[in-house]
């Protein structure tokens, strides 16, 4: 009986716990994402920049929540390239972090590496959050050149190039 009214009187806390929240939170959120026109403007611009250094690569944007919104591949890229550079952007819009850098840490932390076991998650460099503000809006991913740390620097490339669009 008496561990009746407890759970009795632990669910009326929760609920009026939950009914506090949901009056205190809006109803309705604002978000920012990624238009389809700076998604292409992205992924251009991060296949020129490898393009400049020789790489034949692929380029995958994504948005806030790691739907894909462009996608290009060069002349010569292997086919390869389209899968590691989505899912390069994908765990980068997920997590909110840069892949390269999930990737050293992972290496540092044992518990860190069990990442990689995460259905999607590629921990290779290359993939690289794309954020308006402080906000992320998406990500960038690039595969196909001869190391993830030079994917990355084309990705970042592109985003330098579109930085004035961010705003």
């Amino acid at each position: 009986m008496r561990s009746n009214l407890r759970l009795g009187g632990l669910a009326i806390l929760l609920a009026a716990s939950a009914a506090q929240a949901q009056t205190t939170a809006p109803a309705v959120r604002s978000e920012k994402n990624i238009s389809l026109a700076l998604a292409n403007q992205i992924a251009a611009e991060a296949v020129a920049a490898c393009a400049a250094n020789g790489y034949n690569v692929a380029a995958t944007v994504v948005d806030r929540a790691g739907t894909v919104r462009a996608v290009l591949r060069a002349d010569n890229a292997g086919p390869h390239t389209l899968a590691s550079s989505e899912r390069k952007a994908w765990t980068s819009a997920s997590a909110k972090n840069a892949t390269q850098a999930m990737m050293e840490g992972s290496q540092k932390n044992p518990a860190g590496a069990n990442l990689v076991y995460l259905p999607g998650v590629l921990l290779l460099g290359g993939g690289v959050p794309v954020k308006s503000g402080n906000e992320v809006i998406g990500a960038v991913g690039v595969g196909g050149a001869p190391g993830g740390h030079l994917d990355e620097q084309c990705a970042n490339a592109a985003l330098d190039k579109v930085k004035g669009l961010l705003g």
